[in-house]
């Protein structure tokens, strides 16, 4: 079978990309809080099951410099989400592309999963945006022991809206694989998404004290004559396409998933406690 071209998003991926995260077409709303939101928009393929994802949040008192860099801040994320197991930078395709491993805990008794994707990012002057898909590397095959997932397309929108104020859209297709049900995939979705968007927030709320005492002027995505990567070319990638990946049977585990879905607003109550 012949590889899969992989190239790193130009500027027409970026305004397709705002595009998506700035238009009301085609997606339905399925949560609804003062300041934060979720919609959803089913596929237009057939190979992909899984809808897409998109949060909404504002963030009245963060700088929108400050959650991208939250965003791209490695050694910070292993602080504030509890969810990851593992992540971790492999190599720069060029001065704003990289490739990445994550690994994250899903909820028992499904596997953990993990993903390999290439992350491209734009800084314009209103506006921040970071976007990844998945891809296969040689030094990262699939695990036995996690499930691996696949990013069709997933990334952050960030707007400024005044010197401490922004407005964060995050908007992700990503099929975690294994034989879940899609239904119980798309309806996870809607529930997780605000919590992640919450956790976000908070955690871009106490990075600046973070930052100020640890490495307060190390920011590669900023400065790339900081990044010590190795480089590596787009010929030692290829796409991740979820067909060929090992079919893992976790059907059994639908109705757990579903409690949990149903349990997503006693859930958020106690978290508020």
């Amino acid at each position: 079978m012949a590889r899969e071209v992989v190239d790193i998003p130009d500027d027409s991926v970026f305004l397709s990309f705002q595009a998506q995260c700035e238009s009301n077409e085609g997606w339905t709303c399925s949560y609804n809080k003062p300041g934060i939101g979720v919609w959803m928009k089913p596929p237009t393929g057939k190979t992909c099951l899984v809808h897409t994802v998109k949060g909404h949040m504002t963030f009245p008192d963060v700088a929108a410099d400050t959650v991208y860099d939250v965003l791209h801040d490695t050694e910070y994320r292993r602080k504030w989400d509890v969810n990851m197991i593992e992540t971790r930078d492999i190599a720069q395709l060029s001065v704003n592309a990289d490739v990445g491993y994550y690994s994250w805990k899903c909820p028992k008794p499904l596997k953990n999963r993990d993903v390999v994707t290439l992350r491209s990012w734009l800084v314009l002057p209103d506006c921040y945006m970071i976007i990844n898909y998945s891809v296969k590397h040689n030094m990262y095959p699939p695990r036995k022991d996690l499930v691996r997932a696949v990013s069709l397309l997933a990334g952050y929108f960030i707007k400024t809206n005044g010197p401490t104020n922004c407005t964060l859209i995050y908007l992700a297709q990503v099929d975690p694989r294994g034989s879940l049900p899609k239904w119980v995939v798309n309806k996870s979705s809607q529930y997780l998404a605000p919590k992640v968007l919450r956790k976000l927030h908070k955690a871009c709320v106490q990075y600046p004290a973070w930052k100020k005492k640890n490495k307060p002027e190390f920011k590669p995505w900023l400065n790339p004559e900081q990044n010590t990567l190795p480089r590596i070319t787009l010929n030692e990638l290829s796409l991740q396409r979820a067909e060929s990946l090992e079919h893992v049977d976790e059907s059994q585990l639908c109705e757990v998933a579903e409690n949990r879905g149903d349990n997503s607003d006693e859930e958020e109550k106690a978290s508020k406690r």
